[in-house]
């Protein structure tokens, strides 16, 4: 690597152009790491507007099993062009290999068919919820993990973590209040619920998905991802079939499709991959920082586009969730 070339060169000679070339390669990882937050933020916060502007009539004029499945086809491809790269550089080998015995591919379909309703709920959300109080709500999910760590992955959770997680429930509540008399949320109970479940889903999901992936840690996660979308696509085509079915019959399979709906389709499918790019080149921070700014920038937003009117419980709450939000990722941290 041409680091290590830089270090040697240092150790012998000291020359000038070694020391500037060791100096470039924290601004080299700095200026990579600001990439991928910046991605991460713009597709987290944008991923809750696009649905919400997607919405024509207080309704969706596509239909959103198609939608969800062309997020899995898309997803599905950038996993397939990722590993040919791979294999061009490295060669076809028992880490990389496609073909498989079905005592691995078993364990895929339960996380398909979880992100499956999970994804899907989300639309369904957007019907009683708002895009600002969505981004909040979605943090819900930091809960569920948390908890189905420590009961599938015998994760010990410390105090600084499990308080964390009651401010964000906390937070969560108290940004859904009004000042109403006659309605205590904000939100209907119908949406809070939807987005309870899909937060309990969403940390199953997750939390499994990570075990397939650390039973087999050499196994390319590029070949672990085009297994996982695969029994995706099989799942959303099925509920194309079961829910969708005469509308697509009707209207065709991109009826209702506008310029809009396809960028929310490319932007659910990017954000997978900006969450593994965290992973290779940032860290756990990163994702805090976005998960703040994304709250942030989706309220902003909301206000000249959708008339969103902020309320002092909304700010108080959004401002304790991403306190909860950096403790509990800033614990994390500190105990490694």
């Amino acid at each position: 690597m041409a680091y290590d070339k830089d270090e040697r060169r240092i150790d012998l000679a000291e020359e000038p152009s070694a020391k500037a070339a060791k100096g470039d390669v924290p601004t080299v990882e700095w200026g990579r790491k600001l990439v991928v937050t910046l991605a991460l933020t713009v597709l987290t916060s944008s991923q809750g507007l696009l649905i919400q502007a997607s919405k024509q009539r207080g309704g969706y004029d596509y239909a959103v099993t198609t939608a969800n499945l062309c997020v899995e086809f898309t997803k599905c491809l950038i996993s397939l062009s990722a590993l040919f790269k791979d294999y061009n550089e490295r060669g076809v080998n028992d880490d990389n290999r496609l073909m498989t015995t079905w005592s691995e591919l078993w364990v895929y379909p339960i996380p398909a068919f979880l992100y499956l309703i999970k994804n899907l709920m989300q639309y369904y959300i957007f019907l009683y919820v708002d895009a600002p109080s969505y981004q909040v709500l979605k943090n819900l999910n930091i809960i569920s993990t948390g908890v189905l760590y420590r009961i599938f992955m015998k994760k010990m959770l410390n105090g600084v973590q499990w308080s964390a997680l009651i401010l964000l429930t906390l937070g969560c509540t108290i940004s859904q209040l009004t000042s109403k008399s006659d309605a205590v949320l904000s939100t209907p109970v119908v949406g809070v619920v939807l987005a309870i479940v899909m937060a309990l889903l969403s940390g199953a999901a997750g939390v499994y998905t990570e075990m397939i992936m650390k039973k087999r840690p050499q196994r390319s996660v590029n070949v672990q991802n085009f297994y996982l979308y695969t029994f995706g696509i099989f799942f959303n085509s099925i509920a194309c079939i079961v829910q969708d079915y005469d509308q697509v019959l009707n209207n065709g399979f991109f009826g209702g499709y506008n310029f809009l709906v396809c960028i929310m389709i490319l932007n659910h499918a990017l954000s997978g991959l900006a969450v593994s790019l965290v992973m290779k080149y940032a860290d756990n921070l990163v994702k805090v920082y976005s998960t703040s700014v994304a709250m942030l920038l989706t309220t902003i937003v909301s206000i000249p586009l959708f008339g969103f009117q902020m309320t002092l419980p909304f700010i108080l709450g959004s401002l304790v969730v991403s306190v909860s939000v950096y403790l509990h990722y800033q614990s994390k941290l500190v105990n490694k």
